[in-house]
Parts: structure tokens; C-alpha cells; sequence
């Protein structure tokens, strides 16, 4: 028997700023929000719109913040619908101090692609032409066909 990834708890240091970053830069929304009976605080649960019932974020107050080392790849990824998308979300992020990871172009099945450091200190990915989400058709057709990307 097997199981379906159904959400994603993130245990953070400060909600507010978590909560405001995962709506301002993933275009998430808010789908629930509860009081936490044992600690009164607020618990928020995150979803893209229209993925409400796939795939949520649990935003969990109180947490000891994660601060990555170098070299720790660790991420969450987010797919967008162009390489322009991925480069405004860096040149936002460059200008907000979070852009860890400049755009790169890797061969399929990485793709385009930059990196976000979040307000807890996780790093959030940005991809275009990855197996998975916008793009996924053109970059594995490409793949096939010896393509350099966006050749």
C-alpha cells in the first residue's frame, strides 16, 4: 500500500514573514487557519490556487529557524510558467537580499532555474523546463532531439 504526498510542515521562526514571503513570491493563499489548541498560536495552511485538495504548506509559529550551510541543497521547488518568470523572481529576490543561487541553464532534467533563500532560512527554487510543471514537454522533447537549451 502507498501513500499521496498531501502537505509539507514548515516549522518556523517568524510566521508572519514566512506566511507573507510564500503568498508574495510562490502566489500561494491562505486555505485554512486554526488556533493551535496546546501552544494558542496560529497555524496556516498555504495552497496554490486550484491545488487546494493536491498539495499543501503547513506554516507552523515557533520553530528554530533553518540556516542552511554551503553546499546544503536542500529545497523546495517551485515550477514557473517561463525562463522570464524564473529571472524576475531572481532580480526580486537580488534586490530583497534573498537571491542565493543567480539563473542558470543545467541540462534536462534540471533546466533553468534560480535560488531563494526564504525568511526561515530554507532555499526555494524556482525552475523552468523541468519533468515536472511548465516546460516539461518542450525541455524533454529537446532531450530527445540533442538540443542544446533554448538552442
Amino acid at each position: 500500500m502507498s501513500g499521496t504526498l498531501t502537505h509539507l510542515a514548515l516549522h518556523v521562526r517568524d510566521y508572519d514573514a514566512c506566511v507573507a514571503f510564500y503568498r508574495e513570491y510562490c502566489g500561494m493563499r491562505e486555505v485554512h487557519m486554526r488556533i493551535d489548541t496546546v501552544t494558542g498560536k496560529r497555524v496556516v495552511w498555504l495552497a496554490e490556487p486550484g491545488r487546494e485538495r493536491e498539495m499543501i504548506f503547513v506554516i507552523l509559529p515557533g520553530g528554530p529557524g533553518r540556516d542552511q550551510e554551503d553546499g546544503d541543497y536542500s529545497h523546495l521547488g517551485f515550477a514557473m510558467e517561463s525562463r522570464e518568470a524564473v529571472d524576475a523572481i531572481a532580480d526580486r529576490a537580488r534586490r530583497d537580499g534573498r537571491l542565493i543561487w543567480e539563473p542558470r541553464e543545467e541540462p534536462y532534467p534540471v533546466g533553468y532555474y534560480c535560488g531563494v533563500r526564504d525568511p526561515d532560512g530554507n532555499a526555494v527554487e524556482f525552475s523552468y523546463g523541468q519533468p515536472l510543471g511548465p516546460g516539461a514537454e518542450e525541455a524533454a522533447a529537446d532531450e530527445l532531439a540533442g538540443k542544446e537549451p533554448n538552442a
